[in-house]
Protein backbone atom coordinates (compact mmCIF):
# COMPACT_ATOMS: atom_id res chain seq x y z
CA UNK A 1 0.00 0.00 0.00
CA UNK A 2 1.01 3.70 -1.07
CA UNK A 3 -0.22 7.10 0.43
CA UNK A 4 -1.99 9.39 -1.83
CA UNK A 5 -3.42 12.77 -1.18
CA UNK A 6 -6.65 14.11 -2.42
CA UNK A 7 -9.80 15.92 -1.64
CA UNK A 8 -10.27 13.86 1.33
CA UNK A 9 -6.47 14.26 2.93
CA UNK A 10 -3.66 11.69 2.92
CA UNK A 11 -4.97 8.13 2.50
CA UNK A 12 -3.48 4.70 1.81
CA UNK A 13 -4.04 2.86 -1.63
CA UNK A 14 -6.15 -0.04 -0.79
CA UNK A 15 -7.37 -2.80 -2.91
CA UNK A 16 -10.53 -2.31 -4.85
CA UNK A 17 -12.20 -5.24 -2.46
CA UNK A 18 -11.34 -2.85 0.75
CA UNK A 19 -13.23 -0.01 -0.26
CA UNK A 20 -16.55 -0.64 -0.03
CA UNK A 21 -18.92 1.60 -2.66
CA UNK A 22 -15.50 2.31 -4.62
CA UNK A 23 -16.02 1.93 -8.34
CA UNK A 24 -13.28 2.37 -10.68
CA UNK A 25 -12.88 5.17 -13.13
CA UNK A 26 -12.54 2.89 -16.25
CA UNK A 27 -16.08 1.37 -15.53
CA UNK A 28 -18.03 2.18 -18.83
CA UNK A 29 -21.66 2.33 -19.66
CA UNK A 30 -22.96 0.78 -22.90
CA UNK A 31 -23.27 2.59 -25.66
CA UNK A 32 -26.48 3.75 -26.13
CA UNK A 33 -26.06 5.27 -22.34
CA UNK A 34 -22.93 7.25 -22.65
CA UNK A 35 -22.80 11.20 -22.94
CA UNK A 36 -23.13 11.77 -26.54
CA UNK A 37 -24.62 14.84 -28.67
CA UNK A 38 -28.06 14.14 -30.80
CA UNK A 39 -30.68 15.51 -32.75
CA UNK A 40 -33.65 16.74 -30.67
CA UNK A 41 -36.00 18.88 -31.42
CA UNK A 42 -37.67 21.23 -28.84
CA UNK A 43 -39.03 24.56 -28.50
CA UNK A 44 -36.86 24.89 -24.87
CA UNK A 45 -34.45 27.19 -24.35
CA UNK A 46 -31.03 26.30 -24.78
CA UNK A 47 -29.80 25.18 -21.67
CA UNK A 48 -32.79 23.69 -20.39
CA UNK A 49 -32.46 20.29 -18.95
CA UNK A 50 -34.91 17.98 -20.11
CA UNK A 51 -35.49 14.83 -18.12
CA UNK A 52 -37.40 11.68 -20.38
CA UNK A 53 -37.92 9.24 -17.22
CA UNK A 54 -39.53 6.47 -19.77
CA UNK A 55 -36.67 6.80 -21.97
CA UNK A 56 -33.97 6.51 -19.16
CA UNK A 57 -32.33 10.10 -20.62
CA UNK A 58 -31.49 13.42 -19.70
CA UNK A 59 -31.06 16.21 -21.99
CA UNK A 60 -29.28 19.51 -21.86
CA UNK A 61 -30.80 21.48 -25.16
CA UNK A 62 -28.10 23.04 -27.01
CA UNK A 63 -30.23 24.80 -30.06
CA UNK A 64 -30.50 24.10 -33.50
CA UNK A 65 -31.92 20.94 -33.17
CA UNK A 66 -28.59 19.43 -30.67
CA UNK A 67 -28.88 18.33 -27.22
CA UNK A 68 -26.24 16.54 -24.98
CA UNK A 69 -27.62 13.79 -23.53
CA UNK A 70 -27.22 11.23 -20.49
CA UNK A 71 -27.89 7.78 -19.72
CA UNK A 72 -30.15 8.20 -16.19
CA UNK A 73 -31.53 5.77 -13.69
CA UNK A 74 -35.00 6.94 -12.80
CA UNK A 75 -37.44 6.51 -10.21
CA UNK A 76 -38.95 3.44 -10.06
CA UNK A 77 -42.88 2.13 -10.05
CA UNK A 78 -44.46 4.32 -7.64
CA UNK A 79 -41.83 7.10 -7.03
CA UNK A 80 -41.83 8.75 -10.77
CA UNK A 81 -43.30 11.88 -11.19
CA UNK A 82 -43.35 15.05 -13.63
CA UNK A 83 -43.45 18.86 -13.89
CA UNK A 84 -41.65 22.10 -14.82
CA UNK A 85 -39.15 23.18 -11.83
CA UNK A 86 -35.52 24.96 -11.32
CA UNK A 87 -31.78 24.33 -9.70
CA UNK A 88 -31.97 26.07 -6.71
CA UNK A 89 -28.78 24.60 -5.35
CA UNK A 90 -25.65 22.47 -6.76
CA UNK A 91 -23.06 20.74 -4.16
CA UNK A 92 -19.70 19.01 -4.60
CA UNK A 93 -19.48 15.34 -2.45
CA UNK A 94 -22.90 16.05 -1.40
CA UNK A 95 -23.61 14.64 2.21
CA UNK A 96 -27.03 12.69 2.01
CA UNK A 97 -29.28 12.94 4.66
CA UNK A 98 -32.65 11.04 3.72
CA UNK A 99 -36.06 12.46 3.96
CA UNK A 100 -38.34 11.41 6.71
CA UNK A 101 -40.23 9.57 3.70
CA UNK A 102 -37.59 7.53 3.06
CA UNK A 103 -36.95 6.58 6.48
CA UNK A 104 -40.24 5.54 6.78
CA UNK A 105 -40.03 3.27 3.98
CA UNK A 106 -36.53 1.90 4.59
CA UNK A 107 -35.80 2.10 8.40
CA UNK A 108 -32.57 0.28 8.00
CA UNK A 109 -30.90 3.47 5.80
CA UNK A 110 -28.36 5.71 7.83
CA UNK A 111 -29.85 8.92 9.02
CA UNK A 112 -26.62 10.62 7.79
CA UNK A 113 -23.79 10.08 5.92
CA UNK A 114 -21.42 12.48 4.84
CA UNK A 115 -20.19 12.82 1.33
CA UNK A 116 -17.46 11.22 -0.41
CA UNK A 117 -17.13 8.20 -2.99
CA UNK A 118 -18.89 5.51 -1.13
CA UNK A 119 -21.84 8.09 -1.06
CA UNK A 120 -25.02 7.16 -2.40
CA UNK A 121 -25.35 10.76 -3.84
CA UNK A 122 -21.96 10.72 -5.59
CA UNK A 123 -19.44 13.51 -6.80
CA UNK A 124 -22.34 16.23 -7.56
CA UNK A 125 -25.98 16.76 -6.66
CA UNK A 126 -28.28 19.85 -8.29
CA UNK A 127 -31.33 19.94 -6.58
CA UNK A 128 -34.89 20.53 -7.80
CA UNK A 129 -36.42 23.31 -6.19
CA UNK A 130 -40.05 21.85 -4.86
CA UNK A 131 -39.42 18.68 -4.72
CA UNK A 132 -36.81 16.20 -2.07
CA UNK A 133 -35.59 15.24 -5.75
CA UNK A 134 -32.04 15.69 -6.96
CA UNK A 135 -30.02 15.30 -9.96
CA UNK A 136 -26.87 13.65 -8.47
CA UNK A 137 -24.22 10.66 -9.61
CA UNK A 138 -24.06 7.47 -7.91
CA UNK A 139 -21.36 4.65 -6.56
CA UNK A 140 -23.76 2.03 -8.29
CA UNK A 141 -23.26 2.67 -12.42
CA UNK A 142 -25.12 -0.87 -12.86
CA UNK A 143 -28.46 1.03 -12.23
CA UNK A 144 -28.28 3.65 -15.08
CA UNK A 145 -30.77 2.92 -17.89
CA UNK A 146 -33.22 1.55 -15.29
CA UNK A 147 -36.09 2.46 -12.96
CA UNK A 148 -34.73 1.76 -9.19
CA UNK A 149 -34.92 5.77 -7.18
CA UNK A 150 -37.15 7.10 -4.92
CA UNK A 151 -37.18 10.06 -7.41
CA UNK A 152 -34.17 11.27 -7.77
CA UNK A 153 -32.26 11.03 -11.07
CA UNK A 154 -28.96 9.38 -10.93
CA UNK A 155 -25.88 9.80 -13.33
CA UNK A 156 -22.06 8.55 -13.41
CA UNK A 157 -20.25 10.25 -11.34
CA UNK A 158 -18.06 11.65 -14.48
CA UNK A 159 -21.59 12.79 -16.19
CA UNK A 160 -22.62 14.14 -12.55
CA UNK A 161 -19.32 16.27 -13.37
CA UNK A 162 -19.51 17.17 -16.19
CA UNK A 163 -23.13 18.16 -16.11
CA UNK A 164 -22.49 19.99 -13.00
CA UNK A 165 -20.23 22.42 -14.99
CA UNK A 166 -22.68 23.63 -17.08
CA UNK A 167 -25.44 24.13 -15.13
CA UNK A 168 -26.25 27.20 -13.17
CA UNK A 169 -28.10 27.58 -10.25
CA UNK A 170 -32.17 28.74 -11.67
CA UNK A 171 -32.21 26.04 -14.49
CA UNK A 172 -34.97 25.05 -16.32
CA UNK A 173 -35.92 21.08 -15.72
CA UNK A 174 -38.91 19.62 -17.28
CA UNK A 175 -39.96 16.41 -16.57
CA UNK A 176 -41.86 14.33 -18.83
CA UNK A 177 -43.33 10.57 -18.18
CA UNK A 178 -43.83 9.65 -21.63
CA UNK A 179 -42.14 10.61 -25.18
CA UNK A 180 -43.75 13.22 -27.35
CA UNK A 181 -45.36 12.21 -30.50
Amino acid sequence: MTAQTGRFGSVETMKIDDQPGFVPEDERLPVALQRQLVFFRTTEAPGTIIVHTSERFLYVVQGNNRALRYGIGVGRDGFQWQGLKTIVRKAEWPDWTPPPEMIERQPYLPRFMAGGPGNPMGARALYIGGTVYRIHGTNQPQTIGHAVSSGCFRLVNSDIEDLYERIPVGTRVVVRQAPEL
